[in-house]
Formats: structure tokens, C-alpha cells, sequence
């Protein structure tokens, strides 16, 4: 990629932010934001047998030249009222943060897991911070990253096309958002 293709990359990761941070206070999902809950979402619980001692496989990163597959995770714990469920990957140690790896939204609430490699059925699934609408492999650096695996339980399916910006998805789920879960991940020195 040349310095201009990097620059607008850099630009639009930096305004994808700037939204991101500006929706999540609002919405009390505190995903992208620290600010103070308007309502605290209801706790659920998410989970992930691959992730040995909370350290992200080599196999769901960007090393020895494999193609992204997403780790298969689990949850518990929607609210009644639930309508959908969404599921945010982001980076909070990335040196643009928050970087965005994966949004898929529209899960039916029945859905418990998504399984290795794929999306639920009849899911829809956003742009991430690369651009692309799909699992984007994380590549971290020389210093240790945190890659959080949110799962938001919404009040309403969210009716976005696949593909929609990463910005009209999470100002999206942000406003529907009655349930919350995280799984924190780490991983180091990933040389592609």
C-alpha cells in the first residue's frame, strides 16, 4: 500500500473513531467509550474453549500467511426482549483505536455461538476498519494487545444491509443495545 492509500486509511479509521466514541456514550454500550451509562445494559456471559489461557490462537491471527478465520465463541444470558444479537472484535491497544476486526449483527436471539470459520445463518455482517465486510485477522505488534469479543443483545433486528459502513452499524447497535458480554483475549508478537 503507498503513503497516500495509508493516509486515507488513517483518515477514515480516525473518523470511524471519533463516531464510534461518540455513539457509545449515549447508548451506555461502552464499547468504544467510558462514558456514564444512561442504562446499564444487562450482563451476559461470553466465552471461548480456544482461547488457552485467555491468549488468542495463532491460527485466528494473521500468521504464516493464513486466511482469517474467525474463533468460534459462546454466550448466555440475553434479556427477555431481546430481538437480535450483534458481536463487535476491537482493539483497544491498536495504535488507531478503537480498530474494529469484525461486526456481525442481525443474529437471531436463539443463536448461543458462533462456530469456527463462519456466521450464523441468516446473519448480516458490517465493514470493518480495513474496509472489508468480513473476520479481519488481527496482527499484533512487539507489544502485548487485548482483542475484545463483545456480544450485544439488541432490542430490534437491526434490517442493515450486509456490507453497511462500520459507522451506521455500531451507531445502530448502540442505540438497541439491552444486554452486554465481553471476552478479553490477548496476544503477542504475531509476525505474519
Amino acid at each position: 500500500m503507498d503513503r497516500t492509500a495509508l493516509g486515507r486509511a488513517a483518515r477514515k479509521t480516525a473518523v470511524a473513531a471519533a463516531v464510534l466514541g461518540a455513539a457509545a456514550p449515549t447508548a451506555g454500550c461502552g464499547v468504544f467509550s467510558s462514558g456514564v451509562d444512561q442504562e446499564t445494559p444487562v450482563a451476559m456471559t461470553v466465552s471461548s474453549d480456544t482461547f488457552a489461557q485467555n491468549t488468542i490462537g495463532a491460527r485466528f491471527t494473521c500468521t504464516a500467511g493464513t486466511q482469517a478465520i474467525n474463533p468460534p465463541l459462546g454466550w448466555a444470558g440475553a434479556p427477555p426482549g431481546t430481538k437480535s444479537l450483534a458481536l463487535v472484535v476491537d482493539d483497544s491497544n491498536a495504535p488507531i483505536t478503537p480498530y474494529v476486526y469484525w461486526i456481525v449483527f442481525d443474529i437471531n436471539p436463539a443463536t448461543s455461538q458462533i462456530l469456527e470459520g463462519q456466521v450464523p445463518p441468516g446473519s448480516r455482517v458490517a465493514r470493518n476498519s480495513a474496509g472489508s465486510a468480513g473476520y479481519d485477522a488481527p496482527c499484533p505488534g512487539p507489544r502485548s494487545h487485548q482483542y475484545r469479543f463483545t456480544v450485544y443483545a439488541l432490542n430490534k433486528v437491526l434490517n442493515l444491509p450486509s456490507g453497511t459502513s462500520l459507522e451506521s452499524a455500531w451507531t445502530a447497535i448502540a442505540g438497541a443495545t439491552i444486554g452486554r458480554g465481553r471476552h478479553t483475549a490477548n496476544a503477542t508478537s504475531v509476525t505474519p
